[in-house]
């Protein structure tokens, strides 16, 4: 499993609203660059000194990215980007003319912007004129004086912004797109969406003490999130249903975004560790770890159920007899034969996986045997399955000296935590003291050797 950032990237398009946010004028859609170069041309002259001009246009991209970035108007259910009027946003005159050495500088900067250091997102560079109007960001004309001064770009930002910013330069461009997942998360979901959901849960958490802080942003929906999820949606009027779909989804954003005033000067801050991967966008043939041993666990009890999936072996290689399997299922429930597990291809497997377990009657399964209960086992778990795991651990002790006794209540508390890492420790499973699929099918085939 690889970790990667989740960093900002240049627009290759923005949609500007040419009015006020709730005015129903029109909205039009141009390159990230052009419309740079307008707003430059709207907001500064072209015969100040390139350094001014230089700093200015710097803190026009990062305004416009963090409006981008943080979804600031279409996490409110509006269907642009920015807005063109400078009661909220910048300058922007609809197919205005552009200056030429203008044109030329954006050229060279859109893909650079300013960085808070220790934060993500861009900032919110604000400015004015300081002349007409003064405010706590870049001053135009003072910046212009600065300029002549000899000052530097970046120096004249440090002169505003002050000296723990940063520049990022040749930022990648992407095409627009919507941080909404497209699928509606709930109990039993996995990925990065998830993790992104309980950092920010855990965060808003801190400002609305009635949302219970999720133990482990691990990335897996269980009952902690679920819990945090609807007290969310219990909180902020919304249907208290424990399923984070696009309003939910928009609504958390929204939220983060302003406990942690991303779109001010005084921002908190984004930090890395609030946006960094923990799951790899998708498994494929040739992969190899934990995250393919879970997916094959899985295939393998849809397969003792289905014929139309054909067996494979939980050995954490995706090999052709688990991309094949994989087709299988996706034939099964009409999904594109790729052979590759995507996001949504892991939200169907759990369901269906659920399904079967939720149907079982326990007289078909062999005795004293529970399938993996569907939910990572954890601290604060409680309830039938952590008692028998509880039971699995204590018979498995008997051997493997290492593992502690255990009491067995039906609690997940410390000591149970500190079991499950010895165990993960001896069977060469990261030791997270988490009891997911690929543990709890590692503790049932040894506790069944043991029986």
């Amino acid at each position: 499993m690889n970790a990667n950032i989740r960093l900002p990237v240049i627009p290759e398009y923005i949609t500007v609203h040419l009015g006020p946010p709730s005015s129903s004028a029109q909205n039009v859609t141009i390159p990230f660059a052009d419309y740079i170069k307008n707003v430059a041309s709207s907001e500064i002259y072209p015969t100040w000194p390139e350094n001014a001009i230089r700093a200015n246009i710097l803190a026009q991209i990062s305004f416009a990215l963090n409006r981008v970035y943080t979804e600031y108007y279409r996490s409110r259910g509006y269907d642009f980007d920015i807005t063109n009027s400078t009661a909220y946003d910048q300058s922007f005159v609809n197919e205005r003319d552009i200056f030429e050495n203008i044109s030329r500088i954006v050229d060279e900067l859109f893909n650079d912007y300013i960085v808070r250091q220790g934060a993500v997102e861009p900032l919110f560079a604000a400015y004015c004129d300081g002349d007409r109007v003064s405010c706590d960001g870049l001053s135009q004309w003072g910046s212009v004086t600065l300029a002549n001064r000899g000052l530097s770009p970046f120096s004249i930002l440090t002169n505003y912004y002050g000296n723990d910013i940063g520049i990022v330069e040749d930022a990648p461009v992407s095409g627009n797109t919507e941080s909404y997942p497209g699928r509606v998360l709930r109990f039993g979901s996995a990925g990065n969406d998830v993790r992104t959901i309980q950092v920010r849960l855990n965060r808003i958490g801190r400002n609305f003490p009635s949302i219970p802080r999720i133990p482990r942003a691990d990335g897996i929906f269980g009952s902690e999130t679920e819990a945090a999820v609807r007290a969310f949606q219990r909180a902020f009027s919304l249907t208290e249903d424990g399923l984070v779909g696009r309003a939910t989804w928009y609504s958390i954003a929204r939220t983060y975004n302003a406990v942690k005033r991303v779109s001010d000067l005084t921002s908190e801050g984004i930090p890395v560790s609030d946006v960094t991967d923990i799951f790899d966008s998708s498994l494929s043939l040739g992969d190899t770890g934990i995250e393919v041993r879970e997916l094959q666990y899985f295939l393998a009890i849809i397969s003792a159920f289905n014929n139309f999936v054909p067996p494979v072996d939980i050995d954490g290689i995706f090999g052709v007899n688990t991309a094949n399997a994989v087709r299988a299922f996706e034939k099964a429930y009409g999904i594109a034969e790729t052979g590759e597990v995507t996001p949504a291809l892991w939200d169907k497997l759990y369901s269906v996986y659920l399904g079967i377990i939720s149907a079982l009657d326990e007289t078909e399964l062999p005795e004293n045997i529970v399938l993996y209960p569907g939910a990572p086992l954890r601290i604060g778990s409680e309830g039938n399955d952590v008692r028998t795991l509880q039971e699995y651990l204590n018979l498995i002790s008997e051997t493997y000296t290492e593992i502690p006794k255990l009491t067995v209540d039906g609690v997940f508390g410390s000591a149970t935590e500190n079991a499950v890492k010895v165990y993960q420790r001896l069977y060469n499973i990261p030791q997270s003291g988490v009891v997911g699929s690929v543990t709890w099918n590692s503790i049932l085939d040894t506790y069944i050797t043991l029986i």
